[in-house]
């Protein structure tokens, strides 16, 4: 039976030296309170110190916080102002150098004191694909040595190229490349854990955890056997305490016997479902919120964008959105009233309704079905999607796309390995420059202000895709608001150019190689360039 205990309390439990696993994304499944005393008492005692933390997703106040994304910290909607952009994760960076020693995640992008600890080489720091680590955790549960899987061939995971490695401090190998009936794959090796620290809504008597409230089904039961299993602890973080036998079983989401400890918070504050919201209703299957009442993108360069990868969808097909740009696609179809017709995803786990953008991605809006985020990757590393629409920050003439590594600016690739090697149709969206003012004006873009940085570049910083391990398969796009690239042979072909726009002066002198031009080079629709669109029905069931 597990023991009722404070957050200060728990914090006491953790050893030095442990491996500590965490659970959720975004704030969703993060224990803000035993985080924050965890800090505190490092910062008064010195202990614990030298942690090992390992997470799947990003975990932290991404959206309001992100100093890159340019948005007003001062302006959000509710929350302790002392604390915009600053819980999750970042909690642990906020003690300073010593409290963690070697972190892992996919996405580390939202923890920012922690990431310049990285970026000073104070800490040591691996960056894996999001689907390995989560579904990893059910390797080292079942006494299993490791991971074997295809997913990170080729890219920056890969030993051969960097191995994870974010840092110069960061020296241990945790993937091996391995041979096995004449083919390669990556080996990603298990690891006792110590402690798990997750978050589910309510714990009864008994310590049994349910996640009703919780907008992601995330894969906190995996971290609990992992760390039992491995003989280690499990401090699960609730905001409500029922009475013992009186949950429904089939909602009790961690049983009793796998938690040690569980902390009632004592601020509800600690407990937010979302990043930009404290508790959305229709995140969490209580309520199905009608179409109309979704947030709608005004006309601009980045609404003709959307329509333009919105048209690569197809009746009946089953799509995964990613963060940014991508996910304001589901806006698209939802205006277009075609939310019926195709399946969207998130890798969270959500199936069905439409997956929420910043600052609360990750979440869906009315999800017909929330799957735990390890199977949704089983789903997807399987082949399951038919086509995704992920982000476009640096391409170049070999098809290799980064979104991890931008000189001292770390972030990781979130899911975007799996998702990019296994969906039949990959589709890479964003500014053709970094930081360039388009307008949209008579059904043509106009270039009001050049932009500052190259995104089509001779060679990228980081793999986070590799175009030559692309399957043949495979179609693969990379969509901006000016022209449209396709990868065909190996190359990078210019297939559409936007009404407006001049080949030379607004596209080929400001990429640092040359593309192939397809011969029937083509005109993007002149339609989606209009306030008013309504054609989504003709390309959809194309």
């Amino acid at each position: 039976m597990a023991t009722f205990l404070t957050a200060q309390e728990a914090a006491e439990r953790i050893p030095d030296g442990a491996t500590v696993g965490l659970a959720g994304m975004g704030l969703s499944g993060w224990p803000e309170e035993v985080a924050c005393a965890i800090r505190d008492r490092f910062r008064e005692t010195g202990h614990p110190r030298n942690l090992n933390l390992k997470q799947g997703s990003a975990m932290g106040d991404w959206g309001y916080g992100n100093q890159f994304l340019g948005w007003d910290r001062t302006k959000r909607p509710d929350g302790p102002a002392q604390d915009q952009g600053n819980r999750g994760v970042t909690r642990f960076g906020e003690a300073g150098e010593g409290l963690i020693a070697k972190w892992c995640g996919a996405h580390i992008g939202s923890a920012f004191s922690l990431n310049e600890l990285v970026r000073q080489n104070k800490i040591q720091c691996h960056c894996l694909p999001q689907g390995v680590i989560v579904n990893l955790w059910r390797e080292i549960a079942a006494g299993r040595p490791g991971l074997l899987t295809k997913v990170g061939l080729g890219t920056f995971v890969d030993p051969r190229v960097e191995g994870g490695k974010m840092n110069q401090a960061t020296t241990e190998d945790l993937v091996e490349l391995v041979e096995l009936g004449g083919e390669e794959y990556l080996f990603y090796k298990s690891f006792p854990l110590n402690v798990a620290l997750l978050r589910g809504t309510t714990a009864d008597e008994n310590g049994n955890i349910t996640f009703e409230h919780e907008s992601v089904l995330n894969e906190g039961l995996a971290v609990a056997m992992a760390a039992k299993n491995s003989g280690g602890i499990v401090i699960v973080q609730v905001e409500y305490v029922a009475r013992k036998g009186t949950m429904d079983p089939k909602q009790v989401k961690i049983p009793g016997i796998l938690v040690d400890y569980v902390v009632q918070a004592t601020d509800p504050m600690a407990c937010w479902q979302a990043e930009g919201v404290y508790f959305e209703p229709a995140f969490s299957g209580q309520i199905k919120k009608p179409v109309q009442a979704l947030p709608k993108l005004p006309m601009s360069d980045r609404k003709v964008l959307c329509r333009r990868c919105a048209m690569e969808l197809r009746a009946g097909s089953v799509v995964n959105l990613g963060v940014g740009i991508p996910a304001d696609v589901a806006l698209v179809v939802a205006e277009e009233g075609y939310t019926d017709q195709i399946t969207l995803t998130a890798e969270t786990g959500a199936v069905g309704g439409v997956p929420a953008a910043l600052p609360n991605f990750g979440s869906a809006y009315n999800p017909e079905c929330t799957m735990l985020h390890n199977d949704m990757f089983d789903m997807i590393d399987g082949g399951g999607l038919d086509i995704t629409v992920l982000g476009l920050a640096q391409a170049d003439e070999a098809g290799n796309l980064n979104v991890s590594k931008f000189g001292a600016r770390l972030t990781g690739p979130g899911g975007f390995i799996n998702i990019t090697q296994s969906a039949k149709k990959v589709v890479f969206c964003g500014s053709f420059m970094a930081k360039s003012k388009v307008l949209v004006q008579d059904g043509k873009l106009v270039i009001a202000e050049e932009g500052k940085a190259k995104k089509f570049i001779r060679q990228v910083e980081q793999i986070t895709f590799s175009g030559p391990y692309a399957r043949p398969d495979q179609t693969i796009l990379y969509v901006t608001e000016r022209c449209v690239f396709q990868l065909i042979g190996g190359k990078m072909t210019l297939i559409e150019i936007a009404p407006g726009i001049d080949l030379e002066r607004d596209i080929l002198a400001h990429m640092d190689f040359v593309p192939v031009l397809a011969q029937n080079l083509k005109t993007m629709d002149p339609a989606i360039f209009q306030e008013h669109w309504g054609g989504l029905g003709q390309s959809i069931r194309a």
